[in-house]
């Protein structure tokens, strides 16, 4: 029998804190791919979609693949823009057998908090109650009931930096090949608790994240349950459902997994406060100047990393504190990565390439976070469409868009400025731009722990930087609309 399958993805992190609203034209700058448009741009990568197509010819499916939409985390998504990928997406369910699809689990629409519980709701209602729904996750998902009561199973990533997708789809493909011809029905429970964060802020390296991941995988190896997925949630989403949760999906019965689920978590909140890598940053100015005492003989860059304007946890990131202090500080044979600022880059297209001029860079935003924008004389050295192919371990070879982009030289820095906001997680980032990133002394990026899978291995050194951009700023204060009482932000004794 062949069986046809709806798969797609629908791909955002939203920081509810963020002033700036996500819209239809910022998916359009990430990736909005619809209907013949996505077998070519996703076949042959190592991506989730990528893997949904191998595993349909494996198993003799017929896809239907209506839309690929992912936007930069930001600001909460308009509810027209939610209307209108709903109704792209769900537009290809009708007469499909089963789905195997790409969410976040941490999106955020105008007058809709759990926009992925409610995407899976209505694919629930079109598909029948007994159509198998698998959806792959992000770990830092917001998961909620209505997601798992609406999904066959939830199967979140479990390394971060992110790059396991493919592998992740993989499973997700075989479990419901299992589900179409009757082997299994599986079934999805979940745990949470009062906790707004935990489980190290995500990191799989080691801790109880490390340690609940390799749990699930040896009760998944043994058939004790089919899926065990750990998410530490996103805590920038003020929402009701913030927070780690742990999904585990049985064959039938789901006695055993909620015990499973609520044995994870109760681990999850003894082991909230742990740390792995404690958050102690540099200065920008002591990041600086640690960055010109090891100029003169390094073999390999210095990476400055400003997590407090991470594009991929919604800032802003056009924060110029960093780069001044790099300035200051007169650093040769250096990068930088990035400043989002469309006008910046008209304005450095009108100068010309090889020309001198004058431009003013960031600080758009907030300038009261992250710093005012900054007056550069500098030389256009090359200015681009920002399409370009990835390849590193979170790239897996599939194309990115930033529009259009440009490398500029001011004194001994070269400076990336993009019109589509993202944090550094790719060298291509850089050598698209005419940037070496391997003969760099020092390379200056936004992000917060994604970067490390392609620039740790090229590093001497990683130096966490707070640029006071927005993500440095304290947020206890400002939640309205979790849960109470929830850790930290009340003293809860369970």
């Amino acid at each position: 029998m062949t069986y046809r399958i709806l798969t797609g993805e629908i791909e955002h992190e939203a920081n509810t804190f963020s002033m700036v609203p996500t819209t239809l034209e910022n998916f359009r700058s990430g990736a909005l791919l619809l209907g013949e448009e996505i077998p070519p741009a996703r076949r042959g990568t190592r991506t989730a979609l990528g893997a949904t197509f191998e595993a349909a010819e494996k198993f003799g499916w017929t896809l239907s693949h209506p839309l690929v939409a992912s936007a930069n985390p930001g600001g909460t998504v308009t509810k027209e823009t939610f209307d209108q990928l709903c109704a792209w997406f769900l537009g290809g369910g009708q007469g499909c057998d089963g789905a195997l699809i790409n969410l976040h689990g941490a999106m955020v629409a105008e007058g809709c908090e759990d926009p992925e519980g409610e995407v899976l709701a209505r694919l629930r209602a079109m598909l029948g109650p007994d159509a198998p729904i698998v959806a792959t996750l992000d770990l830092h998902a917001n998961v909620t009931a209505k997601m798992a009561t609406n999904a066959s199973a939830l199967i979140a990533v479990r390394t971060y930096p992110h790059i396991d997708y493919y592998e992740r789809t993989w499973q997700g493909a075989e479990l419901l090949d299992r589900a179409l011809r009757g082997e299994i029905r599986p079934r999805t429970v979940m745990a949470k608790r009062p906790m707004l964060r935990g489980l190290d802020y995500g990191r799989t390296q080691v801790g109880p994240m490390r340690e609940l991941i390799d749990r699930g995988e040896l009760l998944e190896g043994s058939g004790t349950v089919l899926v065990v997925s750990v998410c530490a949630g996103f805590a920038r989403s003020d929402i009701y459902d913030v927070g780690p949760s742990v999904t585990v999906t049985a064959d039938g019965d789901t006695t055993d997994a909620q015990r499973i689920a609520e044995e994870f978590m109760d681990y999850a909140w003894e082991t909230r406060e742990f740390i792995s890598s404690p958050w102690t940053t540099a200065s920008v100015a002591q990041a600086a100047e640690r960055a010109k005492s090891g100029e003169l003989h390094a073999r390999q860059p210095v990476v400055l990393a400003d997590d407090s304007d991470n594009p991929g946890g919604g800032a802003y990131g056009d924060a110029t504190n960093l780069l001044r202090a790099m300035i200051a500080a007169g650093l040769q044979n250096a990068a930088f990565y990035a400043i989002f600022d469309p006008e910046a880059v008209q304005a450095g297209i009108a100068i010309g390439i090889g020309n001198k001029g004058r431009i003013l860079l960031g600080g758009k935003h907030a300038p009261e976070m992250g710093g005012a924008p900054l007056e550069v004389e500098a030389q256009i050295v090359s200015i681009t469409d920002g399409h370009f192919r990835c390849h590193g371990p979170m790239g897996g070879g599939a194309w990115r868009s930033y529009g259009p982009s440009l490398m500029l030289r001011a004194g001994g820095i070269e400076v990336a400025v993009i019109s589509g906001n993202d944090q550094a997680t790719d060298l291509a980032q850089l050598t698209s731009l005419g940037i070496d990133p391997l003969h760099c002394m020092t390379i200056a990026l936004k992000s917060s722990h994604h970067f490390r899978a392609a620039f740790e291995p090229i590093a001497r050194e990683v130096i966490m930087v707070d640029g006071g951009g927005m993500l440095g700023s304290a947020l206890l204060s400002s939640y309205r609309n979790v849960r109470r009482p929830i850790w930290p932000l009340d003293d809860i004794k369970l």
